[in-house]
């Protein structure tokens, strides 16, 4: 699993659809890290072959698809909560402060939290 998830752009690709709800391969280009569109494809199909996320055709657009964290990746919650807390300490992160504040405040609520509101979307 490290060779899946030991590579940034997958984290980041997992942080944006955990944190920022973000769903679509475009929202996914549009992060400040700035990754490219050979390598965004890879890391989903990456992720998808690992099950952290599935992949289904857009149903406003046929054409396009939608990506979402499977169980197997929203169990990761915990483990980014830690990173997101980290990252906030000691590098510039574009996280929410309200998002750091209530995983101070409470980490397993704030897991919890999340957990739910990404299995049942």
């Amino acid at each position: 699993m490290l060779e899946v998830l030991g590579d940034a752009w997958s984290l980041l690709i997992v942080r944006d659809m955990m944190f920022f709800g973000a769903t679509r391969f475009s929202e996914l280009m549009g992060a400040r890290e700035k990754i490219a569109t050979n390598i965004l494809a890879d890391r989903l199909q990456k992720l998808e072959s690992a099950e952290i996320i599935w992949k289904r055709r857009d149903p406003s657009d046929a054409r396009k698809f939608i990506y979402g964290l499977t169980e197997k990746g929203v169990d990761l919650a915990p483990i980014l909560a830690e990173v997101v807390l980290w990252s906030y300490q000691y590098e510039d992160t574009d996280i929410p402060l309200d998002v750091v504040n209530a995983i101070k405040a409470d980490r397993g609520a704030f897991v919890a939290q999340i957990k739910t509101k990404l299995l049942a979307g």
